[in-house]
């Protein structure tokens, strides 16, 4: 497993949980932070023991968005880091799920602050989890900045675009209930539980066919934005493959059998 100062790894069982871990800074984005981000990306995608991902930070907060006083030329964090960013100029944004999607599928479990950089970067998971505190909202425009990340194309795609430019042009914060209340995340739990959720979330989704659970996932996203008739055709090429597997096969006769079934991704 890999990691940086500033993001852990660590393995609950199937499931590979990265935390955001600058709890001093609301864990603001660092170079760091990105660089191990995005190796656990790398990670969870390269191995198959890893069948979920949940992304979350530490000291009570999720991700404050980037560190400004880097973008005002003041020097980031992780200096030793710079040679992978001049390797690939695009690791930034692979880090920010912007430019990369994992295979497997990715719950976020919040807490605390999650605005700028941190609901760009909740958009790139797959599902969400937040306390009862927690605080959202893309504060761009206040600072003059612009939303980079993704959001002016995503957010209209996962919530209703009136909500999309409220949150956009107004730069104000939500919360917890008013983000579940537009779609952006969907489930509210008790403040200091997310985690516990997002693993329980992350549990369930274990137990599931691995195949299966990749192709379902890899098909949403590839037939999101595809008309009717051409979605259902990539749904079959998709879907008719994993028919065909050990691990259908392991389903169905465990299922007959009234027993948990054993996958092996074959």
């Amino acid at each position: 497993m890999g990691g940086t100062e500033h993001l852990t790894v660590q393995r609950e069982g199937a499931t590979l949980v990265l935390t955001l871990n600058r709890p001093e800074a609301r864990n603001a984005l660092s170079l760091p932070m990105l660089v191990g981000l995005y190796d656990g990306w790398i990670e969870a995608d390269e191995d198959d023991a890893i069948r979920s991902i949940v992304l979350t930070g530490a000291g009570g907060a999720f991700c404050a968005g980037m560190d400004l006083k880097a973008l005002a030329g003041k020097g980031m964090e992780g200096e030793q880091y710079r040679d992978r960013l001049k390797a690939d100029p695009d690791l930034h944004w692979k880090a920010m799920l912007r430019h990369h999607r994992p295979r497997k599928p990715v719950i976020a479990a919040v807490e605390g602050h999650c605005v700028a950089g941190g609901t760009e970067i909740l958009q790139g998971t797959d599902i969400r989890v937040a306390g009862a505190s927690a605080t959202f909202g893309l504060f761009e425009v206040r600072r003059g900045l612009f939303p980079i990340g993704g959001s002016t194309v995503r957010l209209q795609r996962q919530i209703p675009r009136t909500h999309a430019l409220e949150m956009l042009l107004t730069g104000r914060p939500y919360t917890a209930q008013e983000a579940a209340d537009i779609g952006l995340i969907g489930h509210v739990v008790p403040d200091g539980t997310a985690l516990d959720r997002a693993l329980a979330v992350a549990e369930q989704i274990n137990a599931c066919g691995p195949l299966a659970v990749e192709a379902v996932k890899a098909s949403v996203y590839e037939t999101a934005e595809l008309t009717e008739t051409d979605g259902l055709a990539a749904e079959l090429r998709r879907g008719w493959p994993v028919f065909d597997t050990a691990d259908a096969k392991e389903g169905s006769r465990a299922f007959a059998e009234k027993r948990p079934p054993v996958y092996r991704r074959a």
